[in-house]
C-alpha cells in the first residue's frame, strides 16, 4: 500500500522518524514580532517608536516601506489566532510593543495592554502556550531622544516596563524573554546604522549592548516575583563561524568571529564577563561597566532562545580582524544567506561544551525568505520545506548527542515587515497580500500542519497502548 498524499505532504517537512522532536513533550510553534505585523501605529495611545522614525527617514528602508499597517494584526488578531490554531502548533511566540503599553510618563496604557490581554486569553482558550518577548527592537522614541540604549537609565526604564507588564499579565504567559537578539539591537542599531536608530560607531554598540544586557538582568527578579510559574530567559541570534581554509590564521579568525557574534552576548550571561577576544577586535570600544553590573547580567535563566539562520565563512585579516567570504555555487535564500543546516547542530553542540551552565534551549527562530507568489490559489515554497526538514534533522542530531533542546519555532507565521528590507523579503509560512491582507497558507504551512496532526495521532495511540 502506497503512502497517502497527506503523509507524503507531512514527509516533506518532518524530522527523521527516530528524532526526539517527534515526542509529545517537544514543543512546536510559530513566531512573530509586534512592529513587523501589528500596524495601528497611532491607535489607542501607542507612542512612536524608533522604527517609526527610522522608516520616515529617507533612504533607510527599502521602497520607503513602513509599519503603519503591516499585516494589520492589531485589527485581525482573532482571525490570526484561528489560523495559528488550525496549524495545530503547541505555542505562539509574540512580542509586546513597549510604546503601545507604557505612556510617556512611564505608566500603563490600559487600552494598549487590553489588546495583549485579549490576544493571550484567546490563545489560552485554544490551548496554545504563549512565549512573550518584551523587547523586539521597538524602543519608544521619547526614550531614544534621551539617549536610548546609550543612556544607562534606559535599562532601568526597561526593568520598570517588565515589572508593570508582568504584574498585569500574570498567569497568561508560559515564558518571558526579556530581549530578542540584543546583538542586532546593539550592533545594527548603534554600530553600523543598518537598523534603528541608525547610529554607526562601534563604541556606541558596545555601550548599548551593555545597557541592553543590564536591562535584562534588572528585569529578571521582577519577572520571577510577579509571575512565578512562567519561565524567564533571553533570545540570542547566533552564527556558526567556519574557516575559509583549514589553516591556523583562519581558525584563529573564527575564534574572533565567535567572540563578536556569540560570546558578546552569551559570555556575559553565562560567564559573567565579556570575551577577552572581543577587545582584540575593538580595543578602544570597551563599555563603561559599573560595580555589580556583571553579577546582575549573569543571573540564572530558565531557558535560552536561539535564533539560527546561516553560517559565516571567515578569513583572517591580520591577527586581530577577519573578513567574511562569499562562497560561490552554494544554495542561498532570498536574503543571500547560505543554507547551511549542519551549522545548527555544530553550534548547539559547541555551546554545550563551552557553557557548563547552559540552560535548556528553544530554537526561537529558524526559517528562510523566498520570493513567494500565489499562483492558482497556492504558494509552492519547496525550498522552505526542504530548508526546514534539513534543519530539523540536524537539530535532532544535536539532541541525540545530549543537547537539551525543548522546542522549535518557525520564523515566521506571516510574511511581514522585514526591517530595513521592508516588505520585499518573505519569511512567512503564510503568504500575506499586503494590498488586501488576504492570508494564503503556503505549502510549507500545509505540510507543517499535517506533520503536527500525524504526530499528535501517533503520540495519542502510544499513550493508549
Amino acid at each position: 500500500m502506497s503512502p497517502s498524499p497527506l503523509r507524503e505532504t507531512a514527509g516533506l517537512i518532518a524530522p527523521p522518524p527516530d528524532s526526539p522532536m517527534n515526542g509529545q513533550d517537544f514543543l512546536f510553534g510559530v513566531a512573530t514580532a509586534s512592529f513587523q505585523i501589528e500596524g495601528a501605529v497611532a491607535e489607542d495611545g501607542r507612542l512612536p517608536s524608533i522604527w517609526d522614525t527610522f522608516c520616515a527617514t529617507p533612504g533607510k528602508v527599502l521602497n520607503r516601506d513602513n509599519g503603519n499597517i503591516a499585516c494589520d494584526h492589531y485589527h485581525r488578531w482573532a482571525d490570526d489566532v484561528d489560523l495559528i490554531t488550525d496549524l495545530g502548533v503547541d505555542a505562539y511566540r509574540l512580542s509586546i510593543a513597549w510604546p503601545r503599553v507604557i505612556n510617556a510618563q512611564g505608566f500603563l496604557n490600559q487600552k494598549g495592554l487590553d489588546f495583549y490581554r485579549r490576544l493571550l486569553d484567546r490563545l489560552a482558550e485554544k490551548g496554545i502556550a504563549s512565549y512573550v518577548t518584551l523587547y523586539h527592537w521597538d524602543l519608544p522614541q521619547h526614550l531614544e531622544d534621551r539617549g536610548g540604549w546609550l543612556n544607562r537609565e534606559t535599562a532601568y526604564r526597561f526593568a520598570d516596563y517588565a515589572d508593570q507588564v508582568s504584574r498585569e499579565l500574570v498567569g497568561r504567559v508560559t515564558a518571558w524573554a526579556t530581549h530578542n537578539e540584543p546583538w542586532c539591537a546593539a550592533y545594527l542599531g548603534y554600530g553600523n546604522g543598518h537598523h534603528a536608530p541608525g547610529l554607526d560607531k562601534v563604541r556606541y554598540a558596545t555601550q548599548a549592548m551593555h545597557h541592553l544586557l543590564l536591562g535584562h538582568g534588572l528585569a529578571v527578579p521582577a519577572l520571577r516575583a510577579n509571575d512565578a510559574r512562567a519561565m524567564v530567559g533571553l533570545v540570542a541570534n547566533v552564527g556558526d563561524g567556519c574557516p575559509a581554509e583549514d589553516n591556523p590564521a583562519d581558525r584563529a579568525a573564527c575564534e574572533l568571529y565567535d567572540a563578536y557574534q556569540n560570546g558578546w552576548v552569551l559570555d556575559p550571561l553565562l560567564r559573567g564577563h565579556y570575551p577577552d577576544k572581543l577587545w582584540r577586535l575593538w580595543p578602544d570600544a570597551k563599555p563603561l561597566v559599573l560595580e555589580r553590573d556583571m553579577e546582575i547580567i549573569s543571573r540564572p535563566m530558565d531557558f535560552l532562545g536561539i535564533n539560527y539562520y546561516s553560517r559565516a565563512v571567515i578569513r583572517a585579516d591580520g591577527e586581530n580582524n577577519f573578513n567574511w567570504v562569499h562562497l560561490p555555487d552554494v544554495e542561498r535564500t532570498q536574503m543571500d544567506w547560505e543554507v547551511y543546516p549542519q551549522g545548527l547542530q555544530d553550534i548547539l553542540e559547541r555551546f554545550k561544551r563551552s557553557y557548563p551552565n547552559l540552560p535548556p534551549i528553544y530554537i526561537t527562530e529558524n526559517g528562510m525568505a523566498s520570493d513567494d507568489k500565489v499562483v492558482a490559489g497556492e504558494v509552492d515554497d519547496a525550498q522552505r520545506m526542504s530548508f526546514l526538514k534539513r534543519h530539523f534533522s540536524f537539530c535532532s542530531k544535536a539532541m541525540q548527542n545530549g543537547v537539551d533542546v525543548r522546542g522549535y519555532f518557525l520564523w515566521s507565521l506571516l510574511d511581514n515587515f522585514e526591517w530595513a528590507f521592508g516588505y520585499e523579503r518573505r519569511f512567512g509560512i503564510v503568504h500575506v497580500d499586503y494590498a488586501t491582507q488576504r492570508r494564503t497558507l503556503k505549502n510549507s504551512a500545509k505540510a507543517y500542519a499535517e506533520y503536527l496532526r500525524l504526530r499528535r495521532e501517533k503520540n495519542l495511540r502510544r499513550d493508549r497502548a
